[in-house]
């Protein structure tokens, strides 16, 4: 019977990433999941805003140069407007000294290139039963079934919306801008993206109260695209939809224990966040980056599964994953009030915020990941 040093539950982005990236630490690592794409993955119409910090890690991992041009679009330029008095607050990779804000890649592409990748890896086995290993990871999303076995409560509270994605095509170019709109309560995204027409796409993240979602996903095509229009005001064109569309419940979640003799928790199963920022899975790819480092690093004596060592990571992980929480929190709890006084107030400080260079500057490194 052969031996494994890792298992990984979950074979989603965050636990292909993690098998490839102890694959190159020469770790003996089996892959629980099956990393064919399924008809639902081939028509995914996700679109996932990546950093600098997770490009670099998908580099090393030699995924990123592999992606077909058509799967990622760069992001110049970031327009965020709210719902009051033409309050805006602009972000250009110019300013930031950068060449791009951020990447917009296509979620089913890059899984399938992740997919591809984990083939020449000599060291990861796929399985479809548990196997014996010194160190679990768990990357099995929110709905981790083992995370409860462990002991670990997920304390998840409900937004009461959810996320509505579709592929959008406009009359218009996107130049490499993407637009959101806070608009009380809900919140709008437009990322702009190749696929299906190349300088005219957009992947929609539209987060919206569970009442309005359905409405919006029981109208026509042409119906749902009157309201889009309506809701982005023609500033990114006239948009028609390019493909189904997809809604999914939003929390904020997270678990009162991310590692423990023999264990972790990775990605969503781990923390969620609201999508308003796009960060959900660069937080993912980023516990990834923090695991390795940190096995890599361990103590030639030390096991794989040594408690000691497993809190290393947690605790690199604590900071940064709380924060992004609590940070797209509250971002939402100020935009969706209804309160008059607290709406002047939101929309007088993202005019103030775009008035001042260097905050911008610090507020984009951060999104970065540099």
């Amino acid at each position: 019977m052969q031996s494994y040093e890792v298992l990984i539950r979950g074979s989603g982005c965050v636990g292909r990433s993690l098998a490839l990236a102890l694959n190159a630490q020469g770790l003996r690592v089996a892959l629980l999941g099956s990393v064919e794409a399924s008809q639902a993955q081939r028509e995914d119409v996700r679109s996932y805003a990546l950093n600098a910090a997770s490009v670099r890690l998908l580099r090393d991992l030699k995924v990123w140069d592999t992606l077909p041009p058509e799967a990622v679009s760069p992001v110049y330029d970031m327009v965020v407007h709210g719902d009051q008095g033409g309050a805006v607050l602009e972000f250009s990779a110019w300013q930031q000294g950068v060449g791009e804000l951020a990447f917009i890649v296509d979620a089913g592409a890059l899984e399938q290139q992740l997919a591809v990748a984990l083939r020449y890896a000599p060291h990861v086995q796929v399985v479809d039963a548990p196997v014996l290993a010194d160190l679990v990871a768990l990357c099995e999303g929110r709905d981790s079934a083992h995370r409860a076995e462990l002991g670990v409560r997920f304390e998840s509270h409900s937004y009461g919306q959810r996320g509505i994605a579709a592929r959008l095509v406009s009359d218009a170019p996107h130049q490499g801008v993407a637009r959101q709109w806070f608009r009380s309560p809900d919140v709008l995204a437009l990322l702009p993206i190749a696929k299906p027409t190349p300088g005219a796409s957009y992947g929609l993240v539209w987060s919206v109260p569970e009442q309005q979602a359905a409405d919006l996903l029981s109208l026509s095509e042409s119906e749902f695209e009157a309201a889009l229009n309506a809701a982005t005001d023609g500033e990114a064109g006239q948009l028609r939809l390019a493909s189904p569309r997809s809604a999914w419940p939003l929390s904020l979640a997270r678990a009162d224990a991310v590692s423990g003799p023999g264990w972790v928790l990775l990605g969503d199963a781990a923390h969620l966040v609201h999508p308003l920022a796009g960060q959900g899975l660069n937080l993912g790819l980023a516990d990834v980056a923090a695991l390795a480092e940190v096995l890599a690093a361990r103590e030639g004596w030390r096991p794989l599964g040594d408690e000691r060592l497993l809190r290393r990571y947690a605790r690199s992980r604590l900071a940064p994953n709380w924060a992004m929480g609590e940070l797209t929190d509250g971002l939402l709890k100020v935009f969706a009030s209804d309160k008059p006084a607290l709406r002047e107030l939101r929309n007088r400080g993202l005019s103030a915020l775009n008035a001042v260079p260097p905050l911008k500057r610090w507020l984009t490194a951060r999104a970065l990941g540099s």
